[in-house]
């Protein structure tokens, strides 16, 4: 039992200041449950209130693609520089170290490969097992004018459900087929449509012009889409305007795992979408660390 007769009477109340209330740092987030916050702390830093996303789930639909044939040698030397990682359950639990402590946005819909319909998915893991693994988000493929939209659709609100359940921020994915415009028309419609619908987090493409419309339109935060592999400074250039329109990061893949040097390449996005370091500074930044990295090799 503690010894009370030293204790002292007086204590500090700080009776003059009011209780501290702090408000959430991220678009849109600031009325969800603490867990769901936290999650989405591990996404997107703090300081920047923006991510650099790892997006490494293309072989769900498109097998072995150049670049994550052997993701334990390609990826997880990156992993350090990434904010979060967007990958399938199979290579989290496979491949990726469990001391990975940032955020893991896992792939959660699925069902159809290149050689089908792709907007015929259907949600492709349990919530259950999305609580096993500890993920930060869920996220869902979305078709805005495809055969299968309404489907997609009910997948993400199913998510959405789910994770409000238990705690789990579910990111839609605009998805865009080989018959739609990737225009700010219609962005901004998909990306509209996912946030109205509960996701927390919505992922589309860049677009010009009037990319800055279609992130002015979203209540909740947007990350980019890499998309298909660019040129180096292109890519960078890509990021630097996304970031500068509004975009709370960037969730690349090709762009970075496919680049000459991934691990420069991954450092000097961090440098654009943090810092918002100008993309000629950036490349020059790419350029040098990717020349260190070859001398240390030799």
């Amino acid at each position: 039992m503690a010894d009370t007769e030293e204790l002292k009477e007086t204590k500090e109340y700080f009776l003059a200041t009011p209780a501290r209330h702090e408000g959430f740092f991220l678009k849109g987030s600031h009325q969800l449950d603490w867990g769901m916050r936290n999650r989405l702390a591990r996404i997107f830093r703090p300081e920047s209130a923006r991510t650099v996303m790892l997006a490494i789930d293309h072989g769900y639909f498109l097998g072995p693609t150049t670049g994550l044939e052997r993701v334990d040698m390609t990826i997880v030397p990156l992993l350090k520089y990434a904010d979060a990682l967007m990958c399938t359950r199979g290579i989290l639990r496979s491949t990726i170290p469990s001391s990975f402590a940032n955020g893991v946005v896992m792939r959660s819909s699925g069902g159809a490969s290149t050689l089908r319909e792709m907007s015929n998915e259907r949600i492709a893991v349990d919530i259950d097992d999305a609580l096993r693994m500890n993920v930060s988000a869920m996220a869902v493929q979305v078709f805005i004018g495809a055969e299968f939209e309404t489907q997609t659709v009910h997948n993400m609100t199913q998510l959405v459900d789910l994770g409000l359940r238990y705690g789990i921020p579910t990111m839609g994915v605009t998805a865009v087929g080989k018959d739609m415009v990737r225009d700010a028309r219609y962005l901004g419609l998909a990306s509209r449509i996912c946030a109205e619908l509960g996701a927390h987090i919505v992922k589309t493409y860049y677009c010009e012009p009037g990319f800055e419309t279609v992130t002015a339109a979203c209540p909740v935060p947007i990350v980019m889409a890499g998309g298909k592999k660019l040129p180096e400074f292109e890519a960078l250039t890509m990021a630097y305007k996304a970031v500068t329109q509004g975009a709370s990061g960037v969730d690349m893949g090709r762009n970075i795992f496919q680049s000459a040097a991934p691990e420069a390449m991954i450092q000097a996005v961090g440098k654009v979408v943090h810092e918002l370091m100008p993309p000629k500074q950036a490349y020059d930044c790419y350029l040098t660390l990717k020349s260190e990295q070859e001398k240390a090799r030799r």
